[in-house]
Order: C-alpha cells, then structure tokens, then sequence
C-alpha cells in the first residue's frame, strides 16, 4: 500500500478538538500524497464551519458524524453503529484510523464488516469508566471491557500511548492472549510539533503556575485549586491559571464551584482557548494533577516550550516527567503534595530553568510529532 496514493479516514472523538490533536498527523499524510477524509462529530464549543475550514485547510475533506461521546441512549448510539456501516462502505477506504473510545467502539468493527484493509485503534487513556467508582463507572467499565475486546479482535493494529493502559486492557481481557492477526504498538502520544512550540524565556518575577485541561475532577482541577490556596498562603504574589471549559462528562467541576475558587482569588481562569502558546510563554511552571491520561498533549506542548511540569505519578502522566530532572511527580489526589512541589520550584528559579532545558530535550528526544508519526504510518501500511 505504501508506493501508491491511499485513501485513509481518520475518525476523532471530540470535534472541537480534531486539529489540535490530529492535524499534525493529517498534514504528514496529505504531503505524502494520501487522501484523507477526517470524520468528527459537531463541535458544540466552536462553529462547525470553523472546523471544516481548518480541515480543509490541511488538504483534507470533514465529515460530520452523529457521535455523542457522553450519550448512554442505545437507539442513539445504535444509530452512530449503523451510520459507519455506511459511511465506510460508500469510502471504501484503504485504512482507518480512529482514536478516542467510541470511534474505536464503532468505527474498527464497522471498517471490518466492509472489508477495509488496514484498521488501526490509537488508545489515547480509557476515561472515566477507568478512573471513575461511581456504580455508573463501574458500569461502563463493563460495557466498555466488551467493546474494546471487539474493536481489538476486529482491528489489524492497536497502538498504545502508555504500557499501563495495554496492561490493564490486558489483564481484562480486552487484548487476544495470542494477538497472531493484531499488531500491538507504541507511540508517545499524540506528539507534538516542535516548530509550532518553540521555546520560550521564563519571565522574571512572581511564578506562574499554568493548568490546560478540561474541567473534570479527574483532571485534578480540585487539587489545583486546593494547591494554589496553599502556596498563596505563604506567597501571595504566586500566580495560578487554568485554561479550560467544563466539559459535559459525568465528573465535570460545578460552575458554582470553579466562581467560588475565582472569586476566592485562588485562580485566574483564562476560559477555553484556540491557542495556549501565549499562556505557555507567560507560564514558569506546567501543572496537570490528573488523575490517569493516555499522553496528555497540553504536557507534550509545555515540554516543547521549556517548562518545568509537576504532574501525577499515574499512567500517561508520569511518562511525561523523569522526577528531578525535568520536574516532579506527586500522588495522583493529594493537594498537598501538589503545593510542596509548587512551593519547591517557586522557591528555587534556577532549577526551574535547568528543568525547562531537560523538558525540551525530552520533547526533542521522545515526542516529536515525526516520531508518532512514523509508527501510525506503519500501522497503516502508508510508511513509504
């Protein structure tokens, strides 16, 4: 497949967010002299034309689809089954790609029943129903185990952004034991362009502290907030900023509770923002307390630009973080471990800088979008 033009779908969960996560990878593909149609579902934060433009913009064509990634109503998720039923069998593509869980849920098992040949699973973190203990998590952990062992026997590569996730969708048997017809690899996340996040000085004066992440508890925007009233208690002058939105997911933060931090002046929230590099550049230090991830690409761009990042000792955080080096890792749900961290890079600038150049280095070395890049393509049998 690799010496002649291709047809690949790529098929994204969250439609306000497809270019930012996948447009690298459209725009590798296009150049190489591929067509690629981009399936998204409509974007609820961002007009829907803004995306098909953006899209377009890359050299490729946007579809929009009925996925609902927080609907729990069978007709209408019966509906988002049948509709790739159709929608690959009038493409008739070479290869897909979907990453998020219910393009991978649908989309694999869909491109298998029609006969596409190359059908790759990116797991990019498995959400709430792994992170949750509601009985609603447990009960979608249940549903959910099914359907990842489906799309996995159904697709020809599954690439991991972590080897804790592999290991848990292992140990449930959502993995075949003898995986002879599947292709198991791993990437460093999504990666992240190097040119787009150049480095950026660290300002002298108060430190800033910057969290980019949707809204939800398992984020760790609690704990952020519980941090920056720590630290502010003994310095005053420390800066706290969260970028975001709340999201519609069953562990979204209250919008009472986030006016409540605000109006404390334990945050300043910068709302939901097409570009953070301006945020980065005023930032002295990346904070993403989350409680589990796939690789988290807010983390993947504050290393290009050379922050220091205090992040979680959980699946596809700790990954972004050699402990001492580039930054620290801290429990996955404990406030004050967060704010003697923050504390201890406010305290010391010096390292802070020394931290910066290690997370660049790291990027350099480990998450360059090219590197990504390469072991998608080889999924998709377009590595030529």
């Amino acid at each position: 497949m690799s010496d002649r033009m291709s047809k690949i779908v790529v098929i994204n969960g969250i439609g306000d967010a497809v270019v930012a996560f996948r447009g690298t990878l459209v725009r590798d593909l296009v150049a190489r002299g591929h067509e690629v149609v981009v399936s998204t579902p409509l974007p609820r934060e961002v007009d829907a034309d803004v995306v098909r433009d953006e899209v377009a913009a890359l050299g490729a064509r946007c579809v929009f689809s009925p996925l609902d990634r927080t609907s729990m109503n069978p007709l209408r998720e019966r509906a988002a089954c049948k509709y790739f039923d159709r929608f690959l069998t009038e493409l008739q593509p070479d290869a897909v790609f979907a990453s998020n869980p219910k393009p991978i849920f649908y989309a694999i098992p869909a491109a298998a029943r029609v006969g596409v040949p190359r059908r790759v699973a990116m797991v990019t973190g498995l959400g709430f129903a792994f992170t949750g203990s509601s009985l609603r998590a447990r009960m979608l952990k249940v549903a959910a185990t099914r359907l990842y062992r489906k799309a996995c026997h159904d697709a020809t590569a599954v690439i991991f952004q972590n080897d804790d996730d592999r290991a848990e969708l292992a140990a449930i048997g959502a993995l075949p034991e003898t995986p002879t017809h599947l292709e198991l690899l791993r990437c460093a996340g999504s990666g992240v362009d190097l040119e787009a996040f150049p480095v950026r000085d660290i300002a002298n004066g108060p430190p800033v502290f910057l969290m980019v992440a949707r809204l939800l508890k398992d984020k760790g925007v609690r704990e952020f907030a519980a941090a920056a009233r720590s630290v502010r208690a003994v310095m005053p002058d420390a800066r706290f900023r969260l970028v975001g939105w709340i999201d519609e997911n069953p562990s979204a933060i209250r919008r009472t509770e986030l006016q409540a931090w605000i109006d404390a002046g334990d945050l300043e929230f910068a709302g939901r923002l097409t570009d953070v590099r301006p945020e980065l550049a005023n930032a002295t230090v990346f904070v993403l307390p989350s409680y589990r991830e796939g690789t988290p690409k807010s983390t993947l761009e504050a290393l290009a630009t050379g922050r220091a990042v205090i992040t979680t000792d959980a699946p596809g955080c700790r990954e972004t973080v050699r402990h001492g080096v580039n930054g620290l890792l801290v429990p996955v749900g404990d406030a004050q471990a967060l704010a003697e961290a923050c504390l201890r890079l406010a305290r010391d600038p010096q390292l802070v800088r020394i931290m910066g150049r290690a997370s660049r280095e790291l990027a350099q070395e480990v998450f360059a979008a090219e590197r990504v890049h390469a072991v998608i393509r080889k999924a998709l049998g377009v590595d030529g």
